[in-house]
């Protein structure tokens, strides 16, 4: 399946110069604007695999829009700009841009940009996912350690036992063991229940 970009330039003729070049290259330009506030708008309906933002657009920047469309983690963002010094390139980076390229650029320099800036959106959303996890598996720990405390004082359990208790009742019910502790936490499953 082709990569689906959507396309923000307020020059005409480069947008469309840059549709077709992406065309070629076997690319699905799913959408294309002047404008970045329209930017935004259309890469939440059209949930494609990378943005690609001129800074200077009428409506709200590329700038502006890549920092709204990072922080919603909706796709990949690569910089189209004329400006190449280090304040606005460091200005993208800061708006989540993931890879930077200077108007006019080649065709050659066109795809290593876009596989660049792919790249860097594939691990930072493997990374959110995995920091998603952790704390999903922090969180379940907590409420664990809550409910074996309740079995501690309650029920006069050992450390030892009241895990033991929590950890074979979710694998006899096939639940996780939050839902355990969840149960244990609000009364209504002690280790006389089974």
């Amino acid at each position: 399946m082709p990569l689906r970009v959507v396309i923000a330039e307020d020059e005409a003729i480069i947008r469309m110069d840059l549709r077709e070049t992406l065309e070629e290259e076997g690319y699905d330009v799913v959408g294309e604007t002047g404008r970045g506030d329209q930017a935004i708008d259309m890469v939440r309906d059209l949930q494609p695999d990378l943005a690609i933002l001129d800074i200077k657009m009428p409506g709200m920047t590329g700038l502006e829009a890549a920092a709204v469309i990072n922080g919603e983690k909706i796709c990949g963002v690569l910089m189209l700009t004329a400006f190449s010094q280090k304040e606005v390139v460091e200005q993208a980076r800061d708006a989540g841009a993931l890879a930077f390229l200077v108007k006019p650029f080649q065709r050659s320099d066109l795809v290593p940009a876009i596989e660049v800036a792919m790249g860097r959106f594939r691990e930072l959303r493997s990374l959110t996912g995995e920091i998603d996890a952790l704390g999903e598996q922090l969180e379940s720990r907590k409420f664990i350690e809550r409910a074996k405390g309740v079995l501690i004082d309650e029920v006069g359990m050992t450390e030892n036992d009241a895990f033991q208790f929590i950890q074979k009742t979710a694998m006899s019910e096939r639940i996780r063991m939050r839902d355990v502790a969840d149960r244990i936490l609000d009364g209504s499953l002690r280790p006389s229940d089974d």
